[in-house]
């Protein structure tokens, strides 16, 4: 039985891979300037135009991975708060944590009135994952505060963070008002939600983060299995709940936090990619986890593509395409339960 289940789990992993590998040659050929597969294919090889050059390797390229790293950190923080809460509503976007690390970064460009910020692609990088850990974990710290008594009930958690999401938006935008027409606009574009303007130094920049708290909490995967069970089954089981549960939103916090200092605010995708994900590979955290993962980067891959080309040369903050796919999950979620 075992041997079939991981059987079914290395085949829907496959079977992701070549949609995320199907999407990311559609996404290099596909733009304000066209290039043909086979060019593609010799651009990446070397022997492409100077011009397919620097639109794959500066401008796609670099875009296409920040995405890839983005889904992955916002669908696992996505698994875990779900985990740890115990509610499927439950996510980053939704919890007024993306919304904490987005508002620091703009009370951090509106503070320096400009001098680090030159639009969004030159701001100073290795800046911004700190900004915006900060407010990610400041965001947090307010929720599990308010919400704890006697422990935290996961749907006090819910209720507050969504409290908390909308004040923080409206803080977010009483201090978008106040930059220049031209700083408003660019800001605008990018708490919706946007990998525009990605180069190789944001990559540089998250990728430690996300690389060492995914695995992380693929090592802590079987914590969030007994948590599942239950306050009482799990401390049975010699598990400190508090402890485990505080460690795991650290990990969630800041892998929302830095994923939000590179794209912005984007919603719902923690929410969507964790339930496709269980659908697919059951609720079994060490197979849900990269397999929502995998799904996160899909939709982030796919939806920014859309993004890109639906208005061309215009581009569509990719945190509405996402929203316009994850709303109506919500939704139906919300009916659900």
């Amino acid at each position: 039985m075992n041997i079939k289940k991981n059987k079914k789990f290395i085949m829907i992993i496959g079977i992701l891979m070549v949609l995320i590998f199907a999407t990311f040659l559609v996404s290099l050929n596909m733009g304000s300037l066209s290039i043909e597969p086979l060019d593609v294919i010799k651009t990446l090889v070397g022997q492409g135009s100077k011009s397919h050059e620097i639109a794959i390797f500066k401008l796609r390229l670099p875009r296409i991975v920040i995405g890839i790293l983005v889904g992955t950190a916002l669908a696992i923080a996505g698994t875990i708060l779900q985990g740890v809460t115990k509610n499927d509503l439950a996510d980053s976007g939704i919890l007024g944590i993306n919304s904490g690390a987005a508002l620091f970064v703009v009370i951090y460009i509106y503070i320096m009135n400009g001098n680090v910020y030159d639009g969004i692609s030159n701001m100073t990088i290795f800046t911004m994952p700190i900004v915006a850990l900060s407010g990610a974990i400041f965001g947090a710290f307010l929720i599990y505060i308010l919400a704890w008594k006697n422990g935290i009930n996961s749907s006090r958690l819910l209720l507050i963070g969504i409290g908390i999401n909308v004040a923080f938006t409206s803080l977010l935008t009483i201090f978008q008002l106040r930059f220049t027409t031209q700083e408003f606009n660019r800001v605008m574009a990018w708490t919706s939600g946007s990998i525009w303007g990605a180069s190789w130094k944001y990559v540089l920049a998250v990728l430690p983060f996300i690389l060492i708290f995914t695995l992380l909490t693929i090592y802590k995967s079987r914590y969030l299995d007994v948590l599942n069970l239950g306050d009482e089954v799990a401390t049975g089981l010699g598990i400190e709940v508090e402890k485990e549960r505080r460690r795991l939103i650290i990990y969630a916090v800041i892998l929302a936090g830095v994923a939000t200092s590179v794209a912005g605010s984007i919603g719902f995708l923690g929410l969507v990619a964790p339930h496709i994900a269980r659908k697919l590979v059951g609720p079994k955290h060490k197979k849900l986890i990269p397999t929502a993962a995998l799904v996160g980067s899909l939709i982030l891959l796919v939806s920014d593509t859309i993004a890109r080309n639906l208005i061309a040369p215009m581009e569509i903050p990719v945190g509405i395409v996402v929203a316009i796919i994850g709303v109506p999950y919500f939704i139906y979620l919300m009916l659900s339960e």
